[in-house]
């Protein structure tokens, strides 16, 4: 669950790879480098390769044996480097690749921190105010007990029983999806996921991102269309892309274009389709595809932006809801006590 290397492990990685090799060094040595010299997450990995790689096997069964610790985009574009012998370029294409998803994951960990800083802060003054007010044991007018939250909780326990609802609840939450994840067919989930508002939408911009930057190299080393879209489709990283790979693939074997093979996975939006018919009648294909791979990284980027200030807004009202509602009953409760007094003189 937590085997694949990290976004600086990669990078790190994909820059010692593109620069050695672009120096002419050997594979094996360059993985025998990594051994030695590489992140501590990346050592083992890299001794298994290069200890393949020594005994003739290629870099596509070496990392095959490691596909658990790398993404998809990483092994489709190592399998489509090696076989086009440009390794170099394709480790410097991922690298920057890699380096703009490091880019989009920080910006949203900066942009949620906050909001979840202020989630944590409400839900420990709310637990201490259970755990103070319950210390005091305090009575109404009428012989009850002091509960102004109106939870029925009291002191150590009542707060300890408040902090276990509420993480217990956010942990069942987590699980559920994760089982969900593991239990649904990839294929559907992944469909379903790019369904979602807002979500949706940007893990298909990713998606596409990676299948433009898979398609300009394979497209570039001279390989068949078919055997290019195949991989580039299994680059994306995304199942439902995956799944409508050969629809594609049976178009093209029929002769008909590319633009048409990419509009029957039912996968690409409209304007990208467009873009692709004017780029393969202007014989601009490559330039177009790194074109629109930057586009769409940046699109990409600015819809996670979007989704992370609704996470953040959903946060906040949480937040404003479980402030007001502890000023109200607060509130209430002194009203309770001015007019049990009022009936009490009487």
């Amino acid at each position: 669950m937590f085997s694949r290397l990290s976004l600086s492990a990669l990078v790190e990685m994909c820059r010692v790879l593109r620069h050695y090799l672009g120096a002419g060094l050997p594979l094996e040595e360059v993985f025998r480098q990594q051994m030695m010299r590489g992140p501590s997450s990346v050592r083992p990995i890299a001794a298994r390769v290069a200890l393949v790689l020594r005994r003739g096997g290629s870099l596509e069964s070496a990392l095959e044996k490691e596909k658990k610790h790398f993404p998809p985009i990483f092994l489709a574009m190592a399998r489509v480097g090696e076989r086009t012998g440009m390794l170099p370029e394709v480790f410097s294409d991922l690298e920057h690749h890699f380096v703009g998803q490091q880019k989009l994951r920080r910006r949203f960990i900066s942009l949620t921190a906050w909001p979840l800083i202020q989630f944590m802060l409400a839900v420990g003054v709310l637990a201490l105010l259970i755990f103070v007010l319950g210390m005091f044991e305090a009575q109404d007018l009428k012989g009850q007990r002091y509960d102004p939250l109106g939870l029925g909780l009291f002191g150590a326990e009542g707060a300890g029983i408040f902090l276990g609802i509420v993480f217990g609840s956010l942990f069942g939450a987590w699980l559920l999806c994760w089982l969900l994840g593991k239990l649904l067919p990839v294929t559907f989930r992944d469909r379903v996921l790019l369904a979602v508002p807002v979500v949706g939408g940007c893990l298909r911009d990713l998606a596409l991102s990676r299948f433009c930057l898979a398609l300009r190299l394979t497209t570039d080393s001279g390989m068949s269309i078919g055997k290019a879209i195949r991989l580039s489709m299994e680059a994306t990283g995304n199942a439902a892309f995956v799944a409508a790979s050969p629809a594609a693939e049976r178009t093209v074997a029929e002769g008909d274009d590319l633009t048409l093979a990419l509009e029957r996975t039912g996968r690409m939006p409209e304007d990208f389709l467009r873009i692709i018919q004017v780029a393969e009648a202007s014989g601009t294909l490559t330039e177009v595809l790194r074109h629109q791979g930057e586009h769409y990284q940046e699109t990409a980027g600015r819809r996670m932006a979007v989704a992370t200030v609704l996470f953040s807004i959903l946060i906040w009202l949480g937040v404003g809801a479980s402030i007001i509602f502890v000023i109200f009953r607060l509130f209430s409760y002194y009203l309770g006590l001015i007019n049990d007094a009022a009936d009490f003189k009487l």
